[in-house]
């Protein structure tokens, strides 16, 4: 039987999703925290875990990284690639699911992007257009 299409389908990650894309965020968090890694290239890494998405199958995390105090640099994200393996196997220790993810690593640009947008709201063109006296309409 078809099944019929009511127009409601899923509108973002469900629950779940975000239940365990969290958990795998803390528990990357802890492993960033600890630092223990076999790699001498990431001895020298210090980010911050901002967000991690999960795929609908929960098989693939895509981790948002950013720096503290410096930016990561492409031979840190070439170590990172390269541990991904290992990251794997450590979150499958800290979260209790039915299938080790695969951790895949992204800068985090969503800070850059705000003070982008901090920068054009203060010009003068944009301000005179915020600050403009609204007519009797509104508008």
């Amino acid at each position: 039987m078809k099944r019929r299409d009511t127009g409601e389908g899923p509108k973002g990650p469900s629950q779940r999703q975000l239940r365990v894309a969290e958990e795998v965020r803390h528990a990357l968090s802890a492993i960033f925290t600890r630092g223990n890694f076999r790699d001498p290239a990431l001895d020298s890494i210090r980010v911050t875990v901002t967000e991690v998405r999960a795929s609908p199958d929960l098989k693939h995390m895509t981790a948002f990284i950013s720096g503290l105090g410096r930016d990561v640099t492409p031979e840190h994200f070439t170590a990172l690639r390269h541990a991904a393996p290992w990251f794997r196997s450590e979150v499958a220790r800290s979260v209790r699911l039915k299938y080790a993810p695969d951790i895949h690593f992204q800068t985090d640009t969503a800070l850059d992007y705000a003070m982008k947008m901090s920068e054009v709201m203060r010009r003068p063109e944009v301000a005179r257009d915020l600050d403009a006296p609204k007519d009797k309409d509104g508008e």
